[in-house]
């Protein structure tokens, strides 16, 4: 499902521009992004508007692109993913629809970014040791015709900034 929110969300995207988002709007964006299978009921509780309401700023927030999806954060190195590295990877100019495309495809691949700077890719993946990032870096990525060059940058340690607010609760 990731793949089809990050297909669907390129810079191609011709959408109309989101409403402006009021106060109402952010609280119940954190409070998805901190329990995204909250109730409408607990959602309209918790900002305090009708359960009517809060399913209908809901549905706007996702008709207008603003939700994307909801889907669960998973701890990789618990469900078998050991190593994670985020790859820097400078690109043939122009070439940047290309090098997305085939990205999106490998194994492990949890977020791809154009960036400006000393390169123009980020990409962040997963993968189950360190012999598997080997491999996807070496025979997978640097094989990709439009790469010029990687570098990657091993993650020791990672934490999802949601998950401060489950462990510590609401500011």
């Amino acid at each position: 499902m990731q793949d089809e929110q990050m297909a669907n969300s390129s810079s191609s995207d011709h959408r109309a521009p989101a409403r402006p988002l009021d106060e109402i709007d952010r609280s119940i964006l954190h409070m998805l992004q901190t329990d995204g299978r909250a109730s409408i009921r607990s959602v309209a509780e918790r900002v305090h508007v009708s359960r009517a309401n809060a399913y209908a700023r809901v549905n706007r927030l996702i008709d207008d692109g603003v939700i994307r999806g909801f889907g669960a954060r998973i701890d990789q190195e618990r469900a078998g993913q050991g190593a994670s590295a985020y790859i820097t990877l400078k690109i043939v100019q122009n070439s940047w629809r290309t090098v997305r495309d085939k990205l999106r495809t490998l194994p492990g691949a949890a977020h791809i970014a154009l960036v400006s700077g000393d390169f123009d890719v980020l990409l962040l993946v997963h993968t189950k040791d360190n012999r598997a990032l080997r491999e996807l870096v070496l025979t997978r990525i640097q094989a990709i015709e439009e790469v010029l060059s990687t570098r990657t940058l091993l993650v020791f340690e990672e934490q999802d900034l949601e998950d401060r607010d489950i462990k510590e609760g609401p500011a």
